[in-house]
């Protein structure tokens, strides 16, 4: 498989309405040491220099993250794209929206706006060593339990357990398919899962805690403490 990043696509999704986070906008506008998420998870993705191309899923109808995509000086091709009424309609979207000859596809969460660049080089890392589908992933530190209401049926070993994280990396084709065959989305959180229902095995590369998802005000507390201090950091070193 060709190690060109212009046959490197990114999809990022970023029509999530924020609800959980509380500041009545889309959660890619949330502001985060004053940057927003998408432009957080942009910095991310053109630190890794992956891929030529990006597509970034919007909510259908919006202005504002448009302005910021069209604005942001990526070095490569990026775009916005409507998005749909779900997560797995947003990202056929975004791959319909991508050139025909990228062959490695990332689907990426706006949200898990401080992942490091190492994780987006070794899921394509994989890929390219012909891999059909790989999700970033990290070890489990709380016992899970599996629950039927309020009553615990199984407590699973969680050294077979892992947080399953994005960049989630995908031969295109692969990718393709999968969003063919499958089309009651019912409870599918992610497009590993859509490759899982056609029997592909998906593969499972080294994740990081930087890329937790922004999702509750904690969430933010967290990433705003991490950014400043990097930066902080970054003065000190010059």
């Amino acid at each position: 498989m060709s190690e060109d990043p212009r046959r490197v696509g990114v999809i990022i999704v970023a029509a999530g309405s924020g609800v959980r986070l509380g500041r009545g906008m889309p959660k890619a506008l949330v502001r985060c040491a004053g940057r927003t998420l998408l432009e957080l998870s942009l910095d991310g993705v053109r630190a890794s220099a992956v891929a030529g191309h990006i597509r970034v899923v919007v909510p259908p109808g919006d202005t504002e993250l448009r302005a910021i995509i069209d604005a942001y000086p990526s070095g490569v091709t990026i775009a916005a794209v409507d998005g749909g009424s779900s997560r797995p309609e947003s990202v056929r979207a975004g791959l319909a929206a991508l050139p025909a000859d990228v062959d490695i596809v990332l689907v990426h969460d706006a949200a898990r706006a401080l992942t490091p660049p190492h994780v987006f080089h070794s899921v394509v890392a994989a890929v390219r060593g012909g891999a059909a589908a790989v999700v970033p992933g990290i070890a489990v530190s709380d016992t899970i339990k599996v629950v039927d209401g309020n009553t615990v049926t199984a407590t699973p070993d969680r050294a077979t357990l892992r947080a399953v994280q994005t960049p989630q990396g995908f031969d295109a084709a692969t990718l393709h398919a999968a969003h063919a065959a499958v089309r009651d989305h019912g409870s599918v959180t992610d497009d590993a899962m859509l490759v899982e229902s056609l029997g592909t095995p998906v593969t499972l590369a080294p994740g990081d805690p930087l890329a937790f998802k922004v999702t509750t005000p904690l969430d933010l507390m967290l990433a705003e403490a991490i950014v400043l201090q990097a930066r902080a950091q970054a003065q000190e070193d010059q």
